[in-house]
């Protein structure tokens, strides 16, 4: 959960952003900022899920809200949005983001973040073969559960 000062920063940068492009600034826009910036740093999540967790909230919004404002939370820095395989879109809070990498579980969907300064080497020797100033990357594994009753395997 981020802290309230971060919370407020996002919906400042968000509020500069709508008036930049001529966009409404809506409570409802705005309780997604809300709710993404409540959730545990390195939790993701899917519109659905954000829809059902704000509607049990008490939130009148739409689907659809949810969609546009999470594509212009992506747009001006605030979401980042990520294709895990077969799953559909899930998102998470960049304010405070650190760049980091995923393991995806195929069996019980569990995401992990993890750094490894490992892929950092990789990167900058791929850069120097390439002679390319690597800017950015995206790494996801994907492996089968080995953990001994994984309360998430339970959950598929």
């Amino acid at each position: 959960m981020a802290e309230k000062s971060i919370v407020d920063k996002a919906k400042k940068i968000f509020e500069n952003f709508l008036l930049r492009q001529g966009s409404r600034k809506t409570p409802e826009r705005f309780s997604v900022i809300d709710e993404l910036y409540a959730l545990p740093q390195d939790e993701h999540i899917d519109v659905e899920g954000l829809f059902l967790l704000m509607r049990n909230k008490g939130y009148s919004i739409s689907r659809a809200t949810i969609y546009n404002t999470l594509d212009l939370l992506v747009e001006c820095g605030l979401a980042v949005k990520h294709q895990f395989k077969d799953k559909v879109a899930l998102y998470e809070q960049a304010l405070t983001y650190k760049h980091h990498d995923h393991h995806v579980c195929n069996q019980c969907r569990k995401i992990r973040e993890f750094s490894d300064e490992r892929i950092n080497l990789i990167k900058e020797a791929m850069g120097e073969e390439f002679s390319s100033a690597i800017t950015s990357h995206s790494l996801v594994l994907y492996g089968d559960c080995q953990i001994p009753n994984c309360k998430n395997l339970k959950l598929i």
